[in-house]
């Protein structure tokens, strides 16, 4: 299989060092036989056991962890490294996020991103991409790969598990108006909890096995 790789010089020396970066770890990762799934987890306990719990029974599951989400996912009791098995782990740690680059090259079918902080539903709404999750989700957008998001705010009032206890959160106005925006973006698809996020990636699935 052939990589094409399009790409623009400017005179932001920067930018022109982000993307050779971003060439040289495409380089040296083998791309998969077939696209698989990229799974991206983020910093919040809610729902993350479920999360881990779909993850364990999916074949072909990458994960990509923004810091936060590394750092919630040990504060659980969970080693980041093994939760996927011998699939690929990728960590935040550089700001051009060079993992987006196998994306571009199509080794994704699907994004995953559960749970999803406000924090990160509000980056993806207002279109940044600071971290490597909301990056992997803007350039999944562009690439017209669909995105499936497990927000973590949607409701006025939610029991929410911390480590040692459960504990009740009242969602802010401003955090449940972006998820609601958030249902508004193509190829996204947004949902409430983990029986719903089951739910639709094994509709991804079966829309992909019936294409071939």
């Amino acid at each position: 299989m052939k990589t094409i790789l399009f790409f623009t010089i400017n005179k932001d020396s920067g930018k022109i060092d982000q993307l050779r970066c971003k060439l040289r770890f495409i380089q040296m990762q083998s791309p998969p036989e077939k696209p698989r799934l990229a799974w991206a987890v983020t910093g919040s306990g809610h729902y993350l056991e479920e999360c881990l719990d779909i993850i364990r029974d999916l074949d072909g599951v990458d994960l990509f962890y923004s810091r936060a989400g590394e750092e919630v996912i040990r504060m659980y009791g969970h080693d980041p490294k093994t939760v996927n098995g011998d699939d690929r782990t990728y960590h935040d740690r550089a700001a051009s996020s060079p993992p987006v680059g196998l994306f571009y090259r199509g080794d994704y079918h699907t994004l995953v991103v559960a749970p999803a902080t406000s924090n990160t539903v509000a980056k993806m709404v207002l279109g940044l991409s600071d971290t490597l999750v909301t990056n992997v989700y803007a350039q999944a957008g562009k690439c017209r790969i669909p995105s499936i998001i497990l927000a973590c705010d949607t409701e006025p009032e939610m029991d929410t598990p911390a480590p040692d206890r459960i504990v009740k959160v009242w969602p802010r106005e401003v955090d449940l108006a972006h998820t609601h925006k958030l249902r508004s973006f193509e190829a996204t698809t947004v949902v409430e909890n983990p029986e719903k996020l089951l739910a639709a990636i094994k509709l991804r699935l079966g829309e992909l096995e019936s294409n071939g």
